[in-house]
């Protein structure tokens, strides 16, 4: 059962970005303010470890989210969508006056 999604309007930026960038990677920390959106980086900039989980892959782009954060959240259903409005990161969308964020719902088959 697919744990993330992406609406079409973010995945039109995701594949802007890859575009310019190459491939990335998404990472949802969990922390605080911007650290709780998920974050666009290119691949290999963020270093991953054992308490990063994959959660899938969504334009081609895989999706990692701090298991202490997937603690909260493993009982929903993810989808990223993109919004106006510079959010304080330093995810790859920042620079166009774009940020991504996250709706949930209920896992359910």
């Amino acid at each position: 059962m697919e744990k993330i999604d992406i609406t079409e309007a973010a995945a039109k930026i995701v594949n802007q970005l890859k575009t310019q960038h190459g491939d990335l990677i998404f990472h949802q920390s969990g922390g605080c303010c911007d650290g709780s959106s998920p974050m666009l980086f290119p691949k290999g900039e963020l270093y991953l470890d054992e308490s990063d989980i994959l959660l899938g892959t969504i334009e081609g782009v895989n999706f990692y989210m701090n298991k202490d954060q997937f603690e909260y959240w493993k009982h929903t259903h993810l989808t990223v969508d993109i919004t106006e409005g510079r959010g304080s990161s330093f995810s790859l969308e920042i620079p166009l006056g774009l940020r991504f964020i996250i709706h949930s719902r209920l896992l359910t088959q």
